[in-house]
């Protein structure tokens, strides 16, 4: 268990006496953005799901990021790991009140779900990245030989005229996917950098089938 006492801003859709024995939905921005850009799903997902929207801890140009980019000097798995543990320290306190966990990242914060997945695959029953990655496995911080057994449902949803992620990336995280989890995987005709409403009724859909169903059934 980590040891993380990081107190994340967080933006979340419903009050706290509202929240018991929902389902909770954690949203993870991308580089340089800020946790009310993705909250502003809220009206294209599940009225089920307790949102919470996460900032990123370090303040970066016009907003925060998780890590630097893969190609920055600064980079170092390490700094991953320290991101990936203060959000499972985080994610241990609350979600106990939560009937399931289920991680949604855009771009980095693809990164940032999967690798939380990836170190704690008991803290997630579900991740939906959307133009993003997975990052490059290091030593032995991640658990895949679990995720490998369980695979989990995730959905990796993406535009084919996404010009930021490098595509050594997108072939190592379809790699990742295909061997590690149950993955349903969208390219989307003309979309770049960016998420669509096709792709959000996709997202809908799997969170309806793989987790709202799936609790039912459970």
């Amino acid at each position: 268990m980590t040891t993380s006492t990081w107190n994340p801003t967080v933006v979340w859709n419903r009050p706290d006496e509202q929240r018991a024995d929902t389902p909770l939905l954690v949203l993870f921005h991308g580089y340089l953005s800020h946790e009310r850009d993705l909250i502003g799903l809220a009206p294209m997902l599940p009225e089920e799901f307790t949102l919470a929207s996460v900032r990123a801890p370090h303040a970066l140009g016009p907003g925060f990021t998780w890590f630097p980019l893969l190609n920055e000097p600064d980079y170092s798995f390490d700094r991953v790991a320290r991101a990936v543990d203060d959000v499972i320290g985080w994610l241990e306190g609350v979600r106990a009140q939560h009937s399931s966990v289920t991680l949604l990242g855009f771009s980095m914060g693809m990164a940032v779900a999967t690798s939380v997945l990836r170190r704690r695959p008991d803290l997630a029953d579900a991740v939906v990245g959307l133009s993003g990655f997975a990052i490059p496995a290091e030593g032995d911080y991640f658990d895949d030989a679990t995720l490998q057994e369980q695979r989990p449902p995730l959905f990796w949803g993406r535009g084919d005229s996404d010009q930021i992620i490098a595509e050594p990336l997108i072939e190592y995280t379809n790699g990742w996917a295909q061997e590690h989890t149950t993955p349903t995987k969208m390219l989307y005709t003309g979309l770049a950098h960016s998420i669509n409403p096709p792709e959000m009724g996709h997202v809908g859909e799997f969170l309806r089938h793989h987790v709202l169903a799936a609790g039912e059934r459970g």
